[in-house]
């Protein structure tokens, strides 16, 4: 098989297994909500951000109030997600620019995604695909882990990762790729114990293939 022939194959697969796709965060398809989570999930469970968020976005619920808040009461809302005072303070920064720029409205071009604070590839690619279906990979630390152990990648630097994934994967299959691959580091190729026994790609995994 070539490297583009495996990858449709483990495409089909993780489709057979999750027919169902989905972020794990519970932005409610609110593209702001996602924004703001997306933030807060750095070094953060899905989990966690979900909970934490009630009581944000009932404080904040659009760029327009967050923007307005004092960044102390911010800090305390998101203080169990770890790292709160960079992330108040990125996420106060990203609302001002969000209302002073774009209306209030979140972006789909990358090169303006990565002008908000606390945005990075992973969070822009993430926004790209999920709110605007343009596609996008989704380099998190499962992707990663898990397209390394496959084969395709040799490198822990999210940026190579995406751009050795990019052409391999089809646009439109992209966000739910990248999802799926979350949940089958959490189901199946755990980081820690990988069910490699019970795993559906073992026989197109390197690692797999090593056993």
């Amino acid at each position: 098989m070539t490297p583009n022939e495996r990858m449709q194959e483990i495409i089909r697969r993780l489709e057979a297994y999750y027919p169902d796709s989905a972020c794990a965060l519970e932005a409610k398809g609110d593209p702001f909500r996602l924004l703001v989570m997306a933030i807060l999930s750095a070094q953060c469970t899905d989990a966690r951000v979900n909970k934490v968020a009630v009581d944000l976005f009932e404080r904040f619920p659009h760029a327009a109030a967050m923007a307005e808040g004092e960044v102390p009461e911010i800090e305390e809302l998101i203080r169990s997600c770890g790292l709160y005072r960079s992330k108040a303070k990125n996420l106060s920064l990203c609302a001002k620019r969000l209302c002073e720029v774009y209306g209030g409205e979140v972006p789909s071009a990358m090169e303006d995604l990565l002008t908000l604070p606390g945005v990075g590839r992973k969070v822009a690619n993430l926004i790209r695909g999920d709110v605007f279906g343009l596609g996008g990979i989704v380099a998190d630390t499962h992707c990663i882990r898990i397209t390394n152990l496959l084969g395709f990648c040799h490198s822990d630097d999210p940026k190579k990762v995406e751009f050795t994934l990019d052409p391999l994967v089809p646009k439109d299959k992209q966000s739910d790729f990248c999802h799926r691959l979350v949940q089958y580091g959490r189901d199946i190729c755990i980081a820690r114990r990988p069910k490699c026994e019970e795993c559906v790609l073992k026989d197109v995994c390197a690692h797999g293939e090593s056993l």
